[in-house]
């Protein structure tokens, strides 16, 4: 095949952005469509048990067969360099039907503490009473991933940048112990998204997403996309069609929509969010400041290797308690006070209490959740409007 014969063939990343995956009905729409249906008539009786024994493979149901939902997971995974893609119905819900497609009693997982709490609950609160075993483990200590596997361990589960920390895990050199261990490395790259990240082509076997997110940009749906070898996928698509948490063609055409516009997003999400953590860093009320966009981060130089940008999200702590973190959250006006993020309007949130709330102390701690940790998604607004606002929560301090 030649470059005339596929006109995506080593495309770049906003030519993907806006027509992988597209395919036209016989209306010649320019623009995806919507295909608002819940199910599909076939020609005949032969015809539709065909389609039920997977002998053809058209459509059967919009809980796993759905037009626009199939283009968008199309996309993502041309975005990503994977195979094949599948929709959910959540970030969470990506995660939940990785683990419930891929996993079985008696199986170990490894984990991160760097992760989303609502992430570490699921895997610590749920799996294990299914008789999935869990080892939480320190981000970027290679040495305490490579201990913590046994014969028993099917998945590695990380984030890079983690949340809200923003730790930068070593990729290539993950991806080599889980393959000497014969297990899966699965990566959730919602930090960075395929513009700035990819995990796939640096040795990680699955990507998760929760497309709530970046994929998306302005905070309008819920859903999550998987991302790997197509005989993993599979697997997904058998859960999802049995257990339902899937994604529903309006929201798969809004991430399309959002998908179109992401590398330009995330360069200005990225510089958005370097200028504030630089004169974060530069203020004498500020503790520390998380944000591998900083050369003094110790994942500075890491990142700049695996990652095209910085990405737009920060941490920082400020000198005193939680009542003085709420302060400060609390006279900022500006920034929208809401657990999401990724969105083009920034956000600022307490981690202890909204995003890590369920967490116990000791997982906290373990976690690097401290009572005065911020963290803010920083948007794409004036970058000099931010910060002013933010010298509103400093005078509050």
């Amino acid at each position: 095949m030649t470059d005339f014969d596929d006109p995506y063939l080593d495309a770049g990343i906003d030519t993907l952005a806006v027509r992988a995956g597209q395919t036209r009905s016989a209306e010649g729409e320019h623009s995806e469509p919507i295909f608002t249906t819940s199910s599909y008539v076939f020609e005949s009786a032969a015809a539709a048990a065909a389609r039920f024994t997977g002998e053809d493979p058209g459509n059967v149901y919009s809980r796993y067969t759905n037009p626009t939902v199939r283009m968008f997971q199309d996309r993502i995974a041309a975005l990503e360099g994977g195979e094949a893609a599948v929709a959910t119905a959540s970030g969470m819900a990506a995660i939940l039907s990785t683990c419930m497609a891929l996993l079985e009693a008696g199986d170990h997982v490894v984990c991160s503490r760097s992760v989303f709490g609502t992430t570490t609950a699921m895997f610590n609160r749920y799996f294990k009473k299914f008789g999935v075993d869990i080892t939480f483990v320190t981000a970027t200590d290679l040495g305490e991933w490579e201990a913590a596997l046994t014969e028993k361990t099917r998945i590695l589960f990380l984030e890079t940048p983690s949340n809200p920390l923003c730790d930068v895990i070593d990729l290539k050199a993950l991806s080599a112990i889980a393959k000497r261990n014969d297990s899966l490395l699965v990566v959730d790259n919602c930090f960075c998204t395929p513009a700035l990240q990819k995990p796939l082509e640096l040795g990680a076997d699955i990507v998760v997403h929760s497309a709530t997110k970046y994929l998306d940009g302005q905070g309008r749906c819920v859903g999550g996309v998987v991302v790997g070898p197509k005989k993993y996928m599979d697997e997904l698509v058998v859960f999802l069609r049995t257990a339902g948490p899937t994604m529903s063609p309006f929201n798969a055409w809004v991430f399309l929509k959002g998908l179109e516009t992401l590398r330009l997003r995330m360069d200005a999400h990225s510089a958005n969010a370097l200028a504030m953590a630089e004169w974060l860093d530069a203020q004498p009320e500020i503790d520390k400041v998380y944000y591998a966009g900083l050369k003094d981060h110790p994942g500075h130089e890491l990142a700049a290797q695996q990652q095209r940008g910085f990405g737009g999200v920060l941490s920082f702590q400020v000198k005193g308690d939680q009542a003085a973190a709420w302060r400060f959250i609390d006279a900022t006006k500006i920034m929208s006070l809401t657990a999401n993020l990724g969105d083009a309007k920034s956000t600022i949130v307490h981690p202890a209490t909204t995003t890590h709330g369920r967490l116990s102390d000791e997982e906290k701690a373990q976690a690097g959740i401290t009572e005065n940790l911020i963290r803010v998604s920083v948007g794409l607004e004036d970058v000099k409007d931010l910060i002013k606002d933010l010298q509103r929560g400093i005078a509050a301090l």
